[in-house]
């Protein structure tokens, strides 16, 4: 089988890019041939398929940008000449709203090609896709009422970028609508599965699947250290992540080591908001990837998932249990599925700060015998849920059943 892969990303930006590339990576173990569509960046990694990439934002005036993020017609004509030349069976969207645009549904469709689309977040119900406006659980659309996210600035506080994700998604409802158009739907997480239903009905009729993410498996050497150094955080740095509720906590616990990786928009905010404060006890990593990031996971006493959105399912837990790391979390979305509490990990309640100063403080001081324990039930939770075993075939099954072969 033949699988077109696309995505707004062609390099590891997130945990929806490393599905996109994890999942590559099996179709191809299994003997299936992937081929890929996503947009030009500096950062690519390389592709084949590259000659046919979409230019992003950045590479186009802002009016055209922003007739491209509701119907992009350069990402249409490349794909029919992509299609032309590989002749996929089965093509699976990941990032797509905002950015590939519906414009790719129309080719699709005259060729033949089946579109799979896996819910990575929220956008086919909520403008502003994390149900979160300004650092608040958000769900006053109620699947319909859109102008909501304009009047709340639901999208970073930003009006002009509110407004136009409220437009899209009227455009989109009325002449695109997802139910119509998509050949089958990947929810990450059963709250995912749900709240999607919840709000727009209609996406039960498209054929589904709850198939959680998984990540590969890591070195041996990484596993099994049972290091309890420092508490860790990996992810974007965003208002909806909760790293600032993290700060806040983490400054009140100055015995206790956090560690902060990654990058984005609130980096800036949050490095200086920690050097005003002068807390020595919280230190910022910036990106890192591959074998330097799962070192700094693997030494990790826990790995914290702070979040104050409906997250779906986090790669941070999966990569986490993957490397016997276990993980505190927020009770928000599909992080309650995947913590098993008081034995791969905690849950507190993401709006408590001294829950979570409480839940810490439990977990550094567990003894040396019951944090080795939740370690291996940690591992033992991913061999069950997000190993590659398996996963490959459950994909395939699925695109079949889309394929009616």
């Amino acid at each position: 089988m033949k699988i077109l892969l696309i995505n707004r990303f062609h390099y590891r930006k997130g945990g929806s890019e490393a599905v996109y590339f994890n999942t590559a990576e099996l179709l191809r173990r299994a003997g299936h041939e992937v081929v890929f569509f996503s947009f030009i960046d500096e950062k690519n990694e390389d592709c084949e398929q590259a000659v046919f990439f979409v230019n992003g934002k950045e590479r186009v005036s802002r009016l055209k940008g922003i007739r491209n993020y509701f119907y992009n017609s350069e990402a249409r004509r490349n794909l029919e000449l992509l299609i032309e030349r590989e002749r996929p069976d089965v093509a699976h969207v990941h990032l797509l709203w905002g950015g590939m645009s519906p414009s790719i549904f129309g080719v699709l469709k005259k060729h033949g090609i089946p579109l799979v689309h896996t819910a990575h977040d929220y956008r086919m119900v909520c403008p502003a896709y994390t149900f979160n406006c300004n650092g608040r659980i958000c769900e006053e659309c109620h699947g319909s009422s859109f102008y909501k996210c304009a009047l709340k600035k639901c999208s970073k506080g930003n009006a002009l970028e509110s407004v136009m994700m409220a437009m899209e998604m009227y455009w989109r409802n009325a002449f695109f609508s997802p139910e119509n158009n998509l050949a089958g739907i990947i929810y990450v997480s059963n709250f995912s599965w749900n709240k999607h239903l919840q709000y727009r009905k209609a996406l039960g009729n498209v054929p589904s699947i709850v198939l959680y993410n998984c990540t590969q498996e890591p070195d041996v050497d990484l596993t099994g250290r049972f290091r309890r150094d420092y508490f860790l955080f990996f992810g974007r740095l965003s208002y909806e992540k909760g790293v600032d509720r993290l700060i806040d906590v983490f400054e009140r616990m100055p015995e206790r080591k956090l560690k902060i990786v990654g990058t984005g928009p609130i980096e800036d905010r949050l490095k200086d908001d920690v050097a005003s404060r002068g807390l020595k006890n919280i230190e910022f990593i910036g990106y890192k990837a591959g074998r330097e990031l799962k070192e700094l996971v693997a030494n990790a006493s826990f790995v914290i998932v702070p979040s104050q959105c409906y997250e779906n399912n986090p790669m941070t837990v999966i990569e986490a249990y993957s490397l016997q790391t276990p993980v505190i979390g927020s009770d928000l979305g599909g992080i309650p599925e995947i913590i098993d509490n008081g034995k791969t990990g905690f849950v507190f309640s993401h709006d408590d700060v001294n829950g979570l100063v409480n839940v810490i403080e439990d977990a550094a001081c567990l003894s040396d015998a019951e944090y080795r324990k939740m370690s291996l039930n940690a591992r033992r939770f991913f061999d069950e849920h997000f190993s590659e075993n398996g996963y490959a075939e459950k994909l395939v099954e699925f695109y079949k059943s889309v394929m009616k072969i």
